[in-house]
């Protein structure tokens, strides 16, 4: 119940995450204001890259009471529009696994050790966003829960792999040591319904704890009300109140 007489408020801002090496990383941040303790989370930006979009949904979460932290995986290639710099980056051969993977490890540091959180983090992302936070968990025990919104080539063919993507997500199951949350469109072609159903039967076999839902009307990127194409509301109403709930019973 919301009372409108309680004084609400966050802070959002641009912020930098230091990495271990001493380099740092552009990233957007909110939080409710207030000493906390509060949950945290940090989301991976879609292939589009670091957009409007994330932004809110940065916000969206602090509003509901969270410390969300949404890097900027592309900073290495440049500045600029959203639209440009990914062109960028896929004129480049993409960013590797390994940097995203540095990237989150460094973000996940960040918010674990800052004094307003409780020191559990999840990571968050869809599309491309939804493997990286699946990679990040993988290589990172300090990681308390992850959300997979539709995320593409977690499953991926031998000839799909090379220096930039070494290893499949799904072949990092058993390193895996958080609940999964992941939702998908039925009639998303990346990743397949026949994807997921691989996905989870590993997930299944390794023991793992997780729910995944399916959308039947729901294609790829259902959540984008800026992408009508993609949008489906149904679906995404359904999924934001999925990923609280979810987010809630994992971290707090």
């Amino acid at each position: 119940m919301i009372d409108t007489g309680q004084y609400e408020g966050m802070i959002a801002e641009t912020v930098t995450v230091r990495h271990a090496d001493g380099s740092w990383l552009p990233a957007y941040s909110a939080r409710p204001l207030g000493s906390g303790p509060f949950p945290a989370v940090v989301l991976f930006h879609h292939r589009p890259g670091w957009d409007e979009y994330y932004r809110e949904a940065t916000r969206k979460l602090a509003q509901h009471g969270f410390f969300a932290v949404c890097p900027d995986l592309y900073s290495r290639f440049g500045q600029g529009d959203p639209d440009d710099v990914s062109a960028m980056v896929r004129a480049a051969g993409d960013v590797s696994d390994q940097a995203v993977i540095d990237d989150g490890k460094a973000c996940v540091a960040w918010l674990k050790n800052h004094p307003v959180t409780n020191g559990n983090v999840a990571v968050m992302g869809s599309c491309s966003g939804g493997r990286h936070a699946l990679l990040t968990a993988c290589n990172d025990q300090n990681v308390a829960a992850v959300v997979d919104l539709w995320g593409g080539r977690v499953v991926m063919a031998p000839e799909e792999l090379n220096d930039r993507y070494p290893v499949a997500p799904i072949d990092l199951t058993e390193q895996l040591s958080c609940p999964v949350l992941g939702l998908f469109g039925d009639k998303d072609t990346a990743p397949t319904p026949a994807e997921v159903d691989q996905h989870e039967a590993v997930l299944v076999a390794a023991g793992k704890t997780f729910e995944f839902h399916r959308y039947p009307e729901a294609g790829h990127g259902f959540f984008y009300y800026d992408r009508p194409a993609m949008y489906h509301a149904e679906s995404a109403v359904d999924g934001w109140r999925k990923i609280l709930t979810f987010l809630n019973n994992t971290l707090r």
